[in-house]
């Protein structure tokens, strides 16, 4: 007997003990005529109506080696080069912005402190406040202008996430305060969104029931040292499955079979206790690292952009934040044979040898990039894909690591935007373009149409629709 999907609400949740699962979208969320017309429609932009588009921005510090990340050309990307190889699968997809600049990351009459002014400018395009006090002012970041506007539909207005935990006070670069080498989110001048670094945290965060009954909090917690986070809604899912088709059914499947592998790879992964956290020359912690932060930094990155394409597929935020790793890090990448740490071969002094260790991180980095595009990209929704739906720009606040300049800087921004952006392409603007035009440009394609954002002048041109 075929099963006749009924329409499911986009805010459905699996719920058991201690555990809430938002679903990704199914067929049966716009099964009925209505939502299908829905989808038809598009807005002025060419926006389908139907789809949230995810905004996301990912930052490296320390610049990049650019000989190796500038196309030869402008206009169609009919190749990458060296570091960007990674990305060639997503060619269509991508967009290589060059000559942007983030003018409140120079000096501008405060000496030195590149790093920490590269991370504190780059999403707030205002030039940070020289202390390393408690008086700390920046400006209000363009992921927070948009969380103020839709974070509302939204179970978390934002996500923070990064690999470096990084303290929020005292001095990290030549006088400036440790909040502006540790934050790219900035919640208003003076209060930074301090990101999450442990995977299993971020984990509970997203499938955790927070309106569970305080009393069965013990219980259940006890319970999920032995079991799976799955076992608790299996009952619910039951439920659920009359009410589907076959390809919802299937879809569901493998969203709980993905969760359950990160649950799993989240158990395995551990850190030794007493550890620094690595946030600034001569600090300790006084307390025990948490569980779930892996030692493998590969494992450590893969595991929180799993989780942030969860978040993005069950519709649970759709604006995030990802640092590889504070500003100024000085990271040793042995694992892909370079001993050095990242900050002390970024001054190479044009020495070639160290040039092409800088090359072999920024590869990295980009193979990284590139398994959270192709996570997006697998995952249907609607018409489209999560990739068509999504924004994603990477970059960093400085352009070569050795000049420490702030213009010119290496920025892509990857995925459709509803069919709003014209990827595929290599783009250059004007020397001293403000990156936060782009910025500017993003937040109208998600809905959040703004004067200014930072020192921006106007939308950027030939982004597409």
């Amino acid at each position: 007997m075929m099963i006749r999907p009924q329409p499911l609400s986009r805010r459905t949740v699996l719920r058991g003990l201690g555990s809430a699962f938002a679903l990704p979208w199914l067929e049966c969320m716009g099964a009925a005529p209505e939502a299908a017309a829905a989808v038809a429609k598009k807005t002025a932009a060419g926006v389908s109506a139907d789809a949230p588009i995810r905004m996301g921005f990912f930052y490296v510090p320390n610049g990049v080696h650019m000989p190796d990340w500038r196309p030869e050309k402008t206009g169609s990307l009919t190749s990458l080069p060296k570091t960007l190889q990674a990305l060639e699968p997503f060619r269509n997809d991508l967009m290589v912005l060059s000559g942007l600049t983030q003018n409140g990351g120079r000096a501008l009459g405060d000496g030195p402190g590149d790093h920490a002014r590269a991370l504190g400018s780059f999403l707030t395009g205002t030039h940070p406040y020289k202390t390393d006090g408690a008086n700390i002012r920046a400006g209000i970041s363009a992921d927070q202008v948009a969380a103020d506007a839709i974070g509302h539909l939204t179970k978390f207005r934002s996500l923070e996430l990064g690999c470096d935990r990084g303290a929020q006070s005292g001095n990290c670069d030549s006088g400036y305060s440790c909040a502006y080498s540790s934050n790219i989110s900035w919640r208003s001048e003076t209060v930074p969104n301090p990101k999450e670094v442990n995977p299993r945290v971020v984990f509970e965060r997203l499938f955790g029931d927070w309106n569970a009954d305080p009393s069965d909090v013990a219980s259940w917690r006890r319970k999920r040292h032995r079991q799976s986070m799955i076992d608790f809604v299996l009952e619910d899912v039951q439920r659920l499955r009359p009410r589907l088709a076959a390809n919802d059914q299937r879809k569901v499947d493998e969203y709980l079979n993905s969760i359950r592998e990160v649950e799993i790879r989240i158990a395995k992964a551990s850190r030794p206790a007493e550890e620094t956290d690595g946030t600034a020359e001569g600090m300790t912690v006084n307390m025990p690292a948490p569980t779930g932060v892996p030692t493998d930094f590969k494992e450590h990155i893969r595991l929180l952009m799993d989780l942030l394409v969860l978040a993005f597929q069950t519709d649970q935020t759709r604006i995030a934040t990802f640092m590889y790793a504070n500003e100024g890090s000085n990271r040793s990448y042995a694992f892909i044979d370079v001993p050095e740490g990242h900050h002390d071969l970024s001054h190479h002094g044009n020495n070639a040898e160290k040039q092409a260790k800088i090359q072999q991180i920024n590869t990295f980095h980009m193979d990284q990039f590139a398994y959270f595009l192709n996570k997006l990209r697998s995952i249907p929704e609607g018409d489209g894909n999560l990739l068509d739906h999504s924004m994603i720009v990477y970059g960093s606040g400085l352009g070569d690591g050795n000049r420490h300049n702030h213009d010119d800087l290496p920025i892509l921004l990857a995925g459709g935007g509803n069919g709003s952006l014209v990827s595929g392409r290599h783009l250059q603007y004007r020397t001293d373009m403000p990156l936060n035009n782009l910025f500017l440009s993003m937040l109208d394609r998600i809905g959040v149409p703004a004067m200014a954002v930072g020192d921006s002048t106007a939308r950027l041109q030939d982004l597409g629709l």
